[in-house]
């Protein structure tokens, strides 16, 4: 499939798709985030989402939305060029962009069979596991990588090259 078919602007563009999977018994994981500088920890956690079922969904905040969170400097990446770099990878089905400060919306129109974060995270401090988990669905925390982070990079970089 060429990489743009798996690139949806809006929760509605992608609707269709995640009510055929699911009528086809796919089991359908969601997990979200900026994916500002794609890094080793990154990929090592969808490939880890993605073992989880049999199509993984990826939420992918707007450039609006990751400056609202992380401040006027991010992303370094546009939206555009992140999604491409996400869709790129095999084990990503879909790449569905949100403008919301969380993908909470989007996780109550998909209502996806399992909702995945890092460690990082608790299972009651994530954003849609209530409402996953009350359809019937599983949250799942996952092992990061120790020392990758995109906060770590572009201080590494800033670091070396002042």
């Amino acid at each position: 499939m060429p990489t743009a078919n798996k690139i949806y602007s809006t929760v509605t563009d992608f609707q269709p798709t995640m009510q055929l999977w699911k009528s086809e018994g796919k089991k359908v994981v969601f997990t979200n985030g900026c994916f500002d500088i794609v890094h080793l920890g990154h990929l090592d956690y969808l490939e880890k989402a993605r073992a989880l079922g049999q199509k993984l969904v990826v939420g992918l905040n707007t450039d609006a939305s990751i400056t609202r969170l992380k401040g006027e400097t991010r992303p370094i990446i546009p939206e555009v060029a992140r999604a491409r770099m996400l869709a790129a990878l095999e084990f990503v089905d879909a790449v569905v962009l949100f403008a919301d400060d969380t993908p909470l919306t989007l996780i109550q129109t998909l209502l996806p069979d399992m909702l995945t974060k890092g460690n990082d995270y608790s299972v009651d401090n994530i954003v849609g596991a209530k409402e996953v988990i009350a359809n019937g669905g599983s949250v799942e925390t996952i092992e990061l990588v120790d020392g990758y982070s995109t906060s770590n990079i572009i201080q590494k970089i800033l670091t070396v090259h002042q």
